[in-house]
């Protein structure tokens, strides 16, 4: 895909209401962000695909996060791609921006020429919220989709929250006058808030999987359907491209479903690795243990899987029996 110049609306999520129909729904793209998780990894193009796609789901579904929670979406696989985890960082304040990393491991033998999703067998998608200090994390998760992450994404939502939810996504690489070839993302999220249907606690639906049709009335049917066909229509360069903002988006597909906006939520690449962070998880080893650890230099060394950090540390200072202070 080939665009003209970058927007202000690049790394940013909006969310709306369609007051006719009562769903809600968010219109995100990323650029820089999506950017900055990239280029810390030299991942295929079928990895990088999906990480894409999973950023962009982080994106959709973390606007909702207060300050300073977590959210993580994790995909455990049997196929070439083994795991994908994004993290998503609620502000620290507001007017703050979001945060967002991810990482992939994938058995490169294994990654075939196939479309993305093929390169994921069997497995679950996962949601975990951390809420923060003194509070249970919360964790759902449900099959994976051989069509699609975002598949994945509806089906938790409809099993595990029992809210029709649909996705419109596109993700890419694109050219522009005043950047080199980089990947970019949008889609939009659609999401129905009534009271389930009695039935759907019960599993009653459509085989193995719950339907919208399950958890919804006849009139909220009839709404639910309206919307999707209206999104339907919506084109790859609507999602991603600069010429239209995404408030115009939203009134091209919804007009007559009287959208409203609410204030966007800007979105950056931010690892939350530290030194601090790598010697708290060292503290539970004994010097025995450190010793195993320590390289033929005589150092205790860390990666971040997520941003490519690398630690370099004294080993006489790591571990609950350490005999130096780090600091000194």
């Amino acid at each position: 895909m080939t665009q003209a110049t970058l927007s202000g609306w690049d790394d940013t999520v909006l969310p709306f209401q369609l007051d006719v129909s009562d769903i809600r729904g968010r219109i995100a793209r990323l650029d820089s962000a999506l950017g900055g998780i990239l280029k810390q990894h030299d991942y295929p193009p079928q990895v990088e695909a999906l990480v894409a796609e999973m950023s962009l789901l982080a994106a959709l579904i973390g606007q909702t996060m207060k300050l300073r929670w977590k959210l993580q979406l994790q995909v455990q696989s049997k196929g070439p791609v083994r795991m994908i985890a994004v993290d998503y960082y609620g502000p620290e304040g507001d007017g703050k921006p979001a945060r967002i990393r991810a990482y992939a491991s994938f058995d490169a033998e294994r990654l075939t020429d196939g479309a993305p999703i093929e390169q994921v067998g069997e497995g679950y998608f996962a949601v975990m919220i951390d809420q923060g200090e003194g509070m249970t994390p919360y964790q759902g998760i449900s099959p994976l989709s051989t069509e699609s992450l975002s598949k994945s994404a509806e089906t938790y939502f409809a099993q595990s929250e029992q809210l029709p939810t649909r996705f419109q996504l596109s993700f890419g690489k694109s050219t522009t006058q005043d950047a080199a070839e980089h990947w970019r993302a949008g889609g939009v999220m659609l999401q129905a808030m009534p009271k389930a249907s009695p039935f759907a606690a019960q599993g009653e639906g459509t085989g193995d999987v719950l339907q919208a049709h399950d958890l919804l009335g006849d009139d909220e049917t009839e709404n639910w359907n309206r919307v999707n066909i209206l999104l339907d229509t919506v084109d790859d360069l609507e999602l991603i491209g600069p010429s239209l903002e995404p408030s115009e988006v939203l009134l091209r597909l919804f007009h007559e479903e009287q959208p409203r906006v609410f204030d966007k939520q800007r979105v950056h690449f931010g690892c939350s690795c530290s030194e601090d962070r790598v010697r708290q998880s060292l503290s539970i080893y004994s010097a025995k243990d450190i010793s195993t650890m320590t390289t033929d230099e005589g150092r205790v060394t860390a990666d971040c899987q997520f941003c490519g950090a690398h630690y370099d540390l004294d080993p006489a200072t790591v571990g609950f029996e350490a005999t130096k202070d780090a600091n000194a």
